[in-house]
């Protein structure tokens, strides 16, 4: 039996990220519109410039979702495929996956199709993937429906908690007025969310200036759930720097295993904009 594990591009791993074994990883990109231009959210993106055109262009930018049929190439490619996708509350990606599934099991009925929407984005679907590529070797032969069943229940226990300091794709899509964007960037105050239960985004909070943003978002983690050997995926973009300092405080304050720092890919720093930071738990 071969395996595959597929995700749209808001997951920030690359196809290339998954360890060599019998479970490949493939990501179906979703597309990225500014202005007249469309970028497709690959490997060959540039970040900077992506967010230097997005900058630049004084009407709203948007992003596109897969079709069922990329969906359907990618899982084609393997007997057994399990699928993570962004919240099915902010992107048409998941049902996207689950037109790709019926399409293939009609015409291949032999294979086995899984599509998990994953309530959130980014570090929580690396997580996922993770997850599913642990459960898919940790036996010769491992029970599909079983994994599935493991899958859902631990993406029920995933939470994301995410900041933003810029605001202007924010302003340009008609989600916050521009005295509101303007006046927290000028006073360096850092919006704070999560993503609900129902796959939703809740602003949790706000905080001025670094420090007290990073003690803020370490503080809702804890609220949150017991971190006691907790694995954590901190996405940045273009915030290394920032990444770095706020790991520093994660391990210091909190009981988690490990904490594995990534760059957003597109989609990721379309919504988070420069200097974003994303953590999935």
């Amino acid at each position: 039996m071969t395996y595959n594990i597929v995700c749209d591009s808001s997951c920030d791993l690359q196809a290339s990220a998954l360890q060599p074994g019998r479970v490949s990883l493939e990501v179906v990109p979703l597309r990225i519109t500014v202005g007249e231009r469309e970028f497709l959210d690959n490997a060959e993106l540039s970040i900077p410039m992506l967010l230097a055109e997005m900058a630049a262009e004084k009407s709203a930018s948007g992003t596109a979702c897969p079709s069922p049929a990329a969906f359907a190439r990618a899982f084609e490619t393997a007997d057994c495929s399990i699928c993570f996708t962004i919240s099915s509350n902010l992107s048409g990606t998941y049902n996207a996956a689950v037109m790709g599934r019926n399409m293939v099991l009609e015409e291949h009925p032999e294979k086995k199709v899984c599509v998990i929407d994953s309530k959130s984005t980014s570090g929580a679907m690396v997580l996922l993937v993770r997850k599913a590529q642990a459960l898919l070797e940790a036996e010769d032969e491992p029970d599909f429906e079983a994994v599935c069943d493991q899958l859902r229940t631990y993406q029920a226990s995933l939470r994301t908690v995410f900041t933003l300091e810029c605001f202007d794709n924010l302003i340009k899509n008609g989600r916050m007025r521009p005295l509101v964007g303007n006046l927290l960037h000028t006073l360096g105050i850092h919006v704070i969310a999560n993503a609900t239960a129902q796959g939703t985004i809740h602003v949790c909070g706000k905080a001025r200036g670094e420090a007290k943003t990073y003690q803020s978002i370490v503080e809702h983690m804890q609220g949150s759930k017991d971190c006691t050997g907790a694995e954590v995926v901190l996405s940045h973009c273009e915030n290394l720097t920032g990444a770095l300092r706020l790991k520093e405080l994660m391990l210091k304050e909190l009981p988690v295993k490990d904490v594995t720092i990534l760059s957003c890919r597109g989609l990721t720093s379309f919504y988070a904009m420069e200097n974003g930071l994303i953590v999935g738990y």
